[in-house]
């Protein structure tokens, strides 16, 4: 069906630049005198979660918020390490609120809302002074002005960037704003404590079920609207770059109960990651895009060479600069190693599966430091008068300057492999990392579950198919600030007079019954293996054939694979322990059993999807060169609504129209 009168979308009308202006004074805002009888559900307490339960708390709202980790320090969000977009201009380079917007339309390959990505450029300045207000600790340049650097897809510098702990200070910040507010009582915290249901009364949210994650007591939390901010599903890899607890289970038990869950199959691969060891891991550790901004990536141009260097006879800095390929640099000239994620990451699995790569698995390419070294150390010799020539001298230097902007990254690179970074090479491979699908909403960040608003990576709203660098972090401040406060006021105007929502009525009973029987279900099932048995058999699926590379037959049979993996998983899942107590395989049990139909609804948005573009390959869908090609019919938004099974969805389109950007092939060279 085609987006209509009964499909929510509500994008206000009038020029682009004038709809989140004219929409903002349009909002009939809860009469400040009533506010406080208001109570709103907050599940997640990242970027997202975290900006929009101090916010909503400062505006007067009662706010219950949830995390499944033992503080909401914890959540994922730390590892967002690059930094965060802003259209300052502060490089005077040309950027601009149009130009973010741009990029970020066109790095998306043309699949994401036009409404909401300006939107997400307006408020992206508003963004830097909220944090320096709140203390990010933002580098500075010399003269003290904030600093930036340049992220892929991009040709101007718009990042504020903290070292290589952005995600990591912008999170203090929203806790700190957070803690404020838990102070003055304003904000309800429930640290381990995981929501496993949504209650509706009257087609409207108005609860959750959650598990206290510590004494395993199933709960009945009521509020007059419910905020979805549970990050992506990254994890339905098994191995991804997402710490091991994240999830898919709010936004899917939303989807189970009407939320329509908006183009799955789009999922960003990452191209700097440290690269897979063995069959031991259990996660892939990021290093942050920010090192492409210095870092050049490189091949042996003999395939000679690479076999020597996976036989160990041979080291890359023995490796002559004729006999290497920088194929990003010598393939995309214009933008070089700063490509968008998407780009960068089939261009290495490209050279990799031709032979090329450099680790004992041929899975992995070199991210090589030497030049930026030498030219940063000339450049401070330059400044202090000292010799430029002088190698030692001019090799310390850069050390120097390389370690204040990136040394926190290279001691992980350091400790995780075991090999000095400032001396050798780094070796890096894709790896899953960034979900851009995720839970439908309309231009106020509502599902199509009344009452249910779903902000951050959770939703699907702002990245199209692809994300850019440094997008994330502004997307999930951008909805915790400065969008969600906005809208949910709208939305609780109708009810100032509601009163509070009782927890004893008969649709709470139900949903608490619904998850004490998958308990039981799960602790009575005696099987054989245990939980993280099927979710690496999952995974394995994923990577192989729903992975960076897609195609009809493999989509196909990973349908029927994961559902015959599912009907395993039900008949022969062990789950041992107790309810009362604290158990990580039943929490983890009810994860695994939720990505496992998820896993099934992604092969089936990417087999119906037959194009390329951004994060979604399909090996049918390519130029001559290898580039995605897009098709024209399939400029819509994949809305999957939920009929009982993965396999039965109900497609749903919502089609993309560009009247401020002409769509174009998308081209980096």
């Amino acid at each position: 069906m085609k987006i209509g009168s009964n499909f929510p979308a509500k994008t206000p009308d009038g020029p682009i630049a004038d709809k989140w202006t004219n929409h903002k004074n349009k909002i009939n805002l809860v009469n400040p005198a009533n506010k406080r009888l208001i109570d709103v559900i907050v599940v997640g307490t990242g970027l997202a979660g975290g900006s929009a339960a101090a916010t909503l708390a400062e505006l007067g709202y009662n706010v219950k918020a949830f995390c499944f980790q033992d503080s909401p320090r914890r959540a994922h969000s730390i590892a967002a390490q690059g930094g965060i977009n802003a259209a300052k201009n502060y490089q005077g380079d040309g950027d601009s609120t149009y130009r973010l917007f741009y990029d970020t339309v066109k790095g998306g390959d043309y699949r994401s809302r036009e409404a909401n990505v300006y939107r997400l450029a307006e408020v992206s300045a508003n963004i830097i002074d909220q944090c320096v207000a709140q203390g990010v600790p933002f580098a500075r340049d010399y003269g003290g002005l904030l600093d930036n650097r340049s992220f892929g897809g991009v040709l101007v510098s718009r990042t504020f960037y903290a070292k290589g702990q952005t995600g990591q200070q912008l999170l203090l910040g929203a806790y700190s704003a957070m803690n404020r507010q838990i102070g003055r009582g304003k904000i309800k915290m429930y640290n381990r404590h995981e929501m496993l249901d949504l209650v509706m009364v009257d087609g409207k949210a108005r609860g959750i079920i959650a598990r206290n994650l510590v004494t395993g007591e199933i709960q009945r939390h009521s509020a007059h609207a419910v905020v979805i901010a549970s990050g992506g599903y990254g994890n339905v890899f098994f191995l991804s770059t997402n710490a091991m607890g994240s999830n898919v289970t709010a936004s899917w038990k939303i989807h189970k109960k009407g939320a329509w869950f908006a183009n799955p199959c789009y999922t960003q691969i990452h191209p700097t990651c440290i690269p897979v060891s063995g069959d031991h891991q259990s996660k892939l550790t990021l290093m942050s895009e920010s090192l492409r901004n210095d870092g050049r990536i490189w091949v042996p141009a003999k395939k000679e060479d690479a076999e020597a260097i996976r036989a160990g006879k041979l080291k890359p800095t023995q490796i002559a600069e004729e006999d290497r390929d920088y194929y990003l640099e010598r393939r995309y000239p214009a933008f070089g190693n700063l490509v968008p994620r998407d780009v960068a990451s089939r261009a290495a699995k490209e050279r990799c599966d031709a032979g090329f790569g450099v680790n004992a698995t041929g899975e992995a390419v070199y991210l090589d430091f030497a030049a930026a070294i030498e030219r940063y150390g000339k450049e401070q010799a330059h400044v202090k008068g000292l010799d430029e020539n002088d190698k030692a001298l001019v090799t310390k230097l850069g050390k120097e300057v390389v370690k204040s902007k990136y040394g926190n990254l290279f001691q992980m690179y350091e400790k995780i492999v075991d090999q000095n970074p400032y001396e050798t090479p780094m070796m890096i491979y894709p790896a899953v990392h960034y979900t851009m699908g995720g839970v439908w909403v309309d231009y106020d960040l509502m599902s199509t579950i009344p009452g249910c608003f779903v902000t951050g990576e959770a939703n699907f709203s702002d990245h199209g198919a692809n994300r850019l660098g440094a997008s994330a972090l502004m997307q999930g401040l951008a909805d915790g600030y400065f969008v969600l406060p906005y809208t949910i006021g709208n939305y609780l105007s109708d009810d100032i007079r509601t009163g509070p929502i009782s927890t004893d009525l008969p649709e709470f009973e139900e949903a608490e019954k619904a998850v004490k029987a998958q308990i039981d279900t799960f602790l009575n099932n005696k099987g054989s293996k245990p939980v993280d048995y099927f979710h690496k058999k999952l995974g394995k699926i994923m990577w192989n054939k729903v992975g960076m590379a897609r195609n009809e037959q493999g989509l196909k049979e990973a349908l029927k694979e994961i559902k015959e993996l599912r009907a395993e998983f039900w008949k022969d899942v062990s789950v041992p322990g107790r309810a009362d107590e604290y158990n990580e395989e039943l929490a983890k049990a009810f994860r695994v059993a939720d990505f496992l139909e998820l896993g099934e609804l992604f092969a089936k948005d990417a087999l119906h999807r037959e194009e390329s573009c951004g994060g979604h390959f399909r090996e049918e869908y390519q130029t001559e060169e290898g580039e995605a090609k897009r098709r024209p019919e399939f400029q819509y938004v994949a809305a999957w609504e939920y009929k009982g099974e993965p396999a039965d969805a109900v497609l749903h389109k919502e089609e993309l129209k560009y009247e401020n950007i002409e769509v174009k092939e998308r081209s980096y060279k």
